[in-house]
C-alpha cells in the first residue's frame, strides 16, 4: 500500500511540474507576441493638434471608478507611475487579473502617456487594447483587470 501511495504522489507532483512549465511557456508566448506587434508598428504616437495637447497636459490624477470598494480613490500622477500588484507599484491593484507590473503612466514631451508592460490580460484605454504608448486625454477610461480609472485634472 505505501508503494501505491508513493506512486500517486509522484504522478501528482509530475502533473504540477508540467502545469508550471505550461504557464511559463504561455507567459513567454504572450510576451513574444506583444514585442513582435510593438516592433511591427511605428513607436511614435501620432501628433495631436495643440488644443488636445493642452488638454493632455492638465491631466493630474487617475480616479478609480470600479470596483465599488475602491471607488473614489485618487492617484496623483508623477513623472512616471506604475500600476500592478507588486508592492512597489504606486497604483497597487489587488486583482488576480492584474500582473505584478501591469502598466505605466508617464509624461513625455508635455503629454501623459500610458503603456502596457507586457501584462498577460492587457491594458485598455476607452475599451481599446493598448499597444505601445497611448496619449491620455481628460475623461479617458483606463482599465487593468477589473479596475477602471478615469484620467482627471
Amino acid at each position: 500500500m505505501p508503494e501505491l501511495l508513493l506512486q500517486v504522489w509522484k504522478l501528482v507532483l509530475l502533473g504540477f511540474i508540467y502545469l508550471f512549465f505550461l504557464r511559463v511557456l504561455r507567459a513567454m508566448w504572450a510576451n513574444l507576441r506583444t514585442t513582435t506587434m510593438q516592433t511591427a508598428r511605428p513607436s511614435a504616437p501620432p501628433t495631436r493638434p495643440p488644443r488636445e495637447q493642452e488638454n493632455n497636459k492638465s491631466i493630474k490624477s487617475l480616479k478609480v471608478l470600479e470596483p465599488e470598494n475602491q471607488k473614489g480613490t485618487v492617484y496623483e500622477l508623477a513623472d512616471e507611475i506604475t500600476i500592478g500588484r507588486a508592492p512597489g507599484c504606486r497604483v497597487n491593484v489587488d486583482d488576480t487579473y492584474v500582473s505584478q507590473l501591469h502598466a505605466r503612466v508617464f509624461r513625455r514631451d508635455g503629454r501623459v502617456l500610458i503603456e502596457d508592460l507586457g501584462s498577460t490580460n492587457g491594458t485598455f484605454c476607452n475599451g481599446k487594447k493598448v499597444s505601445g504608448s497611448v496619449a491620455l486625454q481628460k475623461g479617458d477610461r483606463v482599465q487593468v483587470g477589473r479596475t477602471v480609472m478615469e484620467a482627471m485634472r
